[in-house]
C-alpha cells in the first residue's frame, strides 16, 4: 500500500521557506521537492486559506510564511491538509452481518482509534521550530564533518 508523504512533503516546503529572506517560487519549492510546481500550489493554496503562508504574485513574488513556527505544530499542519489518515491498515467489511468479522473490527477499531489518538497527540507536541533547530544542528555538523 502506498503511503501519504504529504504531511513530510509540507513540512519540508515549510522549512525551505523559513530558511530565505526572499519568497520562493513555486517552481524552486518543486524542484527542491522533486515534484511538479502545481503540486506545490494545490498543497499551498490550503495552507494559504489557513494562514500560515502567504504568496506575492509577479517578479519576484513566491511564497513567505505568515506565522511564527514556534506556535505551529505538526498537528496544525496534519489538520491543514484535511487530516489525512494516520493508518495504512483498515478494517474488513465484506460481511458485515458476520458476528466473526464485528467482532474482529470492533477490537481492531478501537485499536487503531487509540493509535491514531497517540499519533495525533504527539504531533501537537513537536512545532516547525523544532523542526528548524534540528535542522541548524544538523547543518552544523554536516558543516564540522566537511571541514567548512
Amino acid at each position: 500500500m502506498r503511503q501519504d508523504s504529504r504531511l513530510s512533503g509540507v513540512l519540508h516546503i515549510l522549512l525551505h521557506i523559513a530558511e530565505h529572506q526572499t519568497p520562493m517560487t513555486s517552481e524552486l519549492l518543486a524542484k527542491a521537492m522533486d515534484t511538479n510546481p502545481v503540486v506545490v500550489r494545490r498543497i499551498m493554496a490550503g495552507l494559504r486559506e489557513q494562514g500560515y503562508v502567504q504568496s506575492e504574485k509577479g517578479h519576484g513574488g513566491g511564497w513567505t510564511l505568515a506565522c511564527d513556527l514556534s506556535k505551529v505544530t505538526l498537528r496544525d499542519i496534519y489538520i491543514a491538509l484535511g487530516s489525512p489518515s494516520l493508518l495504512a491498515i483498515g478494517s474488513r467489511n465484506e460481511a458485515p452481518d458476520c458476528l466473526v468479522e464485528q467482532a474482529v473490527n470492533a477490537a481492531l477499531n478501537k485499536t487503531f482509534d487509540e493509535a491514531e489518538a497517540l499519533l495525533i497527540s504527539r504531533l501537537g507536541e513537536v512545532t516547525l521550530a523544532m523542526l528548524s533547530a534540528d535542522f541548524h544542528k544538523r547543518f552544523k555538523r554536516a558543516k564540522k564533518q566537511t571541514g567548512e
